[in-house]
């Protein structure tokens, strides 16, 4: 080995090893071997930073982005809306809700869908008695799954069709990983529906934890006004029973013109104009909202909203003895017309309201939920003398622009996949297009962006070429070619998978393909086969981490709802890793030809 080789083999090695001990976070640890290598001569200090302004770096963020937009314009809501269903059975119900995720996070960020899909899973598990332990294991591994069916479905996809196109000319297609990404993940459902879920050890204190999570969030009375032309006029209070109970929504009772109809309106005729009583907490609200085209407030109030420059936020407030509207109600204080703000709702642990909300006098230590301009959010809360709770931005579902949203991804997906524009342009098209349209709030534009990741690929990026071009991937692919001497190719790429699955396992996935995949590269090329076909297979490798908690962040994510412990994960995990690797084997080889 030559000097650049030990130095970058220990800088991988040093990598590895502080990912393993976790006390740095990924992100500072590959940057420090980032600037050693600089310090140390064997990354070219005019390539340092090259990384960030790699095509793979700017899709993840761009990915991220408009995720973030999908989400907020209400297009995932009402997927999931329409086809989840408390009553079905556990291996009915993983196969919709995995199926479901996996189409999710075949289009966005697969930690982006299990995210959005995990409060779902919780609150159906809930309805249906059982533990939400159960499910969202098959949830997170279906999800990431999904993310090996195309381009921009996880990082690693995005960082070998990089790598691709680095060393052999030309990136990969957007729907290039579908065969064998589409077979696999076929295979892996049907797996974690049929059998996977009944291998999980029952979790312990799941039940605890996962209404400790329902319960962390306020429950506010609040107040929702049916608009003209909503398809619940002429129909019953009653009608929207259905919607509440899946949206876990309490209805209180119906206001109109003033006039309370408590207990007895289940039966009364909706009008135009009627404002229902609801007691829920902040993201029920918004989804059932959303979920029956509610608005916010009545007209007038809603035309002063509509002026907000910046979309709206929802506010978690506490009163405090000195706060403005102490002892005084919304509507004294002038909330609407002085600061273009409507209170949403009030939590009173547990007392009663009297009064409509806008008339209700504030008591200190009541939450308030508010509903305010984005961009003046912190000066209301400033003005009211209020404490805000945890972030003070929570996520509002623009329903109205669902189809806008939608069309526009649609028809970049098209346009990259038919080799009109580049992905990289045609995603920052599309995030361009959320922006002027409002589907993402500018001062929200770059909050969608996981930060930490970009860092991660920008510093890994340069090393992974440092190793390539001082001949250290060749020399790995030697090691590994010596071990499967006088065998078939296919044994060499079994061996790179089991290898790649490994290193997943216990390192983040990203750095994981980085160092594979030049090494697929290097093996296919000693053994004269198609190198394509070794790049799939370190695909699907570095993305299907399902043994451990660590390996992927959507293992990271179900662990304290779900209730697991750490040795709970390889007992679904390792058999489905052994599913996995007898299914994507022979996909590949026959959909890619050595």
């Amino acid at each position: 080995m030559t000097t650049d080789q030990i130095i970058l083999f220990a800088l991988f090695g040093g990598v590895f090893a502080m990912l393993l001990w976790g006390r740095f976070r990924y992100d500072i640890v590959a940057f420090s071997a980032l600037l050693l290598g600089v310090i140390l001569g064997v990354v070219p200090k005019e390539d340092a930073f090259l990384g960030f302004g790699h095509p793979a770096t700017l899709v993840v963020a761009l990915v991220l982005i408009v995720s973030a937009g999908l989400v907020r314009s209400g297009a995932v809501l009402l997927i999931t809306r329409t086809l989840v269903d408390a009553g079905r059975g556990v291996g009915r119900h993983i196969a919709i809700m995995g199926g479901i995720g996996a189409v999710l996070s075949a289009f966005m960020n697969n930690v982006a869908a299990l995210a959005l899909l995990m409060p779902v899973d919780i609150a159906t598990a809930r309805k249906a008695g059982r533990l939400p332990g159960k499910t969202l294991m098959p949830l997170s591994y279906a999800t990431i799954l999904g993310g090996t069916v195309t381009l921009i479905g996880t990082p690693p996809n995005i960082v070998i069709a990089g790598i691709r196109r680095d060393q052999l000319g030309e990136s990969f297609a957007m729907f290039d990983f579908a065969p064998v990404g589409l077979v696999t993940t076929l295979a892996g459902l049907i797996f974690v529906a049929v059998l996977g879920w009944r291998l999980i050890p029952d979790p312990e204190g799941a039940q605890a934890q996962g209404g400790a999570v329902a319960d962390q969030k306020a429950r506010f009375v609040a107040e929702l006004t049916v608009p003209e032309g909503n398809r619940r006029v002429g129909q019953k209070v009653n009608a929207l029973y259905e919607t509440a109970d899946e949206t876990n929504v309490h209805i209180i009772g119906l206001l109109r013109e003033g006039r309370r109809m408590f207990g007895s309106s289940r039966d009364v005729t909706i009008q135009a104009g009627d404002a229902l009583v609801l007691e829920a907490d902040p993201d029920a609200l918004d989804e059932f909202r959303a979920s029956e085209s509610l608005e916010f407030s009545d007209d007038r109030r809603m035309t002063l909203l509509d002026e907000a420059e910046q979309g709206l936020s929802l506010i978690e407030v506490v009163v405090r003895d000195d706060s403005r509207i102490n002892g005084k109600s919304a509507q004294a204080i002038g909330l609407a017309w002085r600061q273009r703000t409507v209170l949403m709702g009030i939590s009173r642990r547990g007392r009663r309201i009297t009064e409509r909300l806008r008339r209700e006098r504030i008591q200190a230590g009541d939450i308030l939920l508010l509903l305010a301009p984005a961009e003046q959010a912190e000066e209301v809360v400033d003005w009211l003398g209020a404490l805000p709770l945890a972030d003070r931005g929570l996520a509002v579902t623009d329903n109205k622009k669902v189809w806008p949203a939608v069309g526009a991804f649609a028809a970049a997906v098209a346009a990259a996949s038919f080799g009109m524009v580049d992905l990289t342009v045609a995603l920052g098209v599309v995030v361009t297009v959320y922006v002027v349209a409002r589907i993402v709030p500018l001062h929200q534009l770059y909050d969608s962006v996981e930060w930490p990741v970009v860092v991660l690929l920008g510093s890994m990026i340069p090393l992974g070429s440092a190793l390539e071009t001082s001949g250290g991937t060749e020399l790995i692919a030697g090691w590994l070619g010596a071990l499967t001497a006088g065998q078939p190719a296919w044994v060499a790429m079994l061996l790179l998978m089991v290898v790649t699955m490994v290193l997943s396992a216990v390192l983040n996935n990203t750095a994981t393909a980085i160092v594979a995949a030049p090494v697929g590269i290097q093996m296919a090329r000693a053994l004269n086969v198609n190198p394509d076909a070794f790049l799939i297979a370190v695909a699907v490798a570095a993305s299907c981490a399902f043994l451990t908690p660590i390996g992927h962040k959507n293992n990271t994510l179900i662990l304290g709802p779900g209730g697991y412990r750490f040795g709970d994960y390889w007992q679904m995990g390792l058999p489905l890793t052994l599913v996995i690797l007898a299914v994507s084997l022979p996909a590949t080889l026959f959909f890619w030809p050595l």
